[in-house]
């Protein structure tokens, strides 16, 4: 069964008595096409009524579908030749964090991104995408590396955010995001960030400052997850909703409060509805600030960095 969120019932009703009625039509030599055109003009109507009015909390859960595209489902589809490096050099490899080199619109570019798992087992293995130290590390690495060779770095955001646990904090999880955040901020190279689902805390900041930062329309991004802020203001998890609305996490909102660049649009219902036409506006969009950005020389890049975010917040 696919997951169906429950302001989305109606509409996959509606899509199921379609396919009945298909089904029925073609099995008994019926002719049942008048019904069924009119049918799907009510289920268009439905959806763009539905999509085009979503709450902060309908798109959270948009953006954690489990039928989402990950990183690595957009770097088999935007990258040729691409090799995988692994581990920080210091404690391990991170599962939760995916980075190599690849070509990219005729550029040799270096990719980093969260990943979740498809399914319970490999959700496990990839910590659902909540990335320790040594991921931050592993990340940091391959920046100098990108820096180093004049390469542009691309990063895909997807996490509820950095792992919390004893070991994490045990080996400098906050240490680590901050020193992400410092190599971004003076990286001689250019960087784009695409926000494909979840952007929740630091686990998403590690990767998530860049020349562009790019969020497709029902992506969210924001200081932490609905669930745990609503736990730490009012102690309990149970008002995530509420706390979805206050902390203003859609792209619609960050784009006018100046956070991000761009907003890349889903096909209608979001990624999941039509993965290779999410796959080809997301792809248009970061070719276009890629190009923009190679343009630049070191310090018009860096320049451009500085005010960029110098300006966030003074609206």
């Amino acid at each position: 069964m696919p997951t169906v969120f429950d302001f989305e019932k109606p509409i996959y009703e509606l899509e199921t008595k379609i396919a009945e009625l298909k089904q029925f039509s073609a099995d008994k030599e019926i002719d049942l096409s008048q019904e069924i055109e009119s049918l799907e003009r009510r289920v268009s109507e439905l959806k763009r009524k539905t999509y085009g009015n979503l709450s902060p909390w309908q798109k959270v859960l948009i953006a954690r579908h489990p039928e989402r595209l990950g990183a690595r489902d957009y770097i088999e589809r935007f990258c040729t030749d691409f090799i995988e490096l692994h581990g920080d050099r210091a404690f391990g490899d991170d599962p939760a964090v995916v980075g190599g080199i690849g070509r990219m619109n005729g550029y040799v570019v270096t990719v980093v991104g969260h990943q979740k798992g498809r399914g319970t087992k490999e959700n496990l293995v990839r910590n659902f995408g909540m990335i320790h130290p040594e991921g931050c590390r592993k990340v940091r690495r391959l920046m100098r590396q990108a820096e180093k060779f004049g390469r542009p770095l691309v990063c895909f955001v997807d996490t509820p955010g950095a792992h919390c646990g004893i070991g994490a904090e045990e080996r400098g999880q906050a240490e680590a995001i901050a020193r992400n955040l410092m190599a971004l901020s003076t990286l001689e190279v250019p960087v784009v960030v695409a926000v494909i689902g979840e952007g929740g805390s630091g686990g998403a900041l590690a990767l998530g400052m860049g020349d562009r930062v790019l969020m497709q329309e029902h992506a969210v991004f924001s200081v932490s997850s609905p669930e745990a802020c609503a736990s730490i203001i009012w102690k309990d998890a149970g008002r995530a909703r509420e706390a979805a609305e206050m902390l203003k996490l859609t792209a619609q909102d960050l784009l006018r409060l100046g956070v991000i660049d761009a907003i890349v649009p889903e096909p209608l219902g979001g990624v999941h509805r039509d993965p290779e036409q999410a796959a080809a506006l997301l792809r248009e969009a970061l070719f276009h600030h890629l190009d923009e950005l190679m343009r630049l020389d070191r310090q018009e890049l860096l320049q451009a960095r500085y005010h960029k975010y110098r300006a966030i917040g003074n609206l």
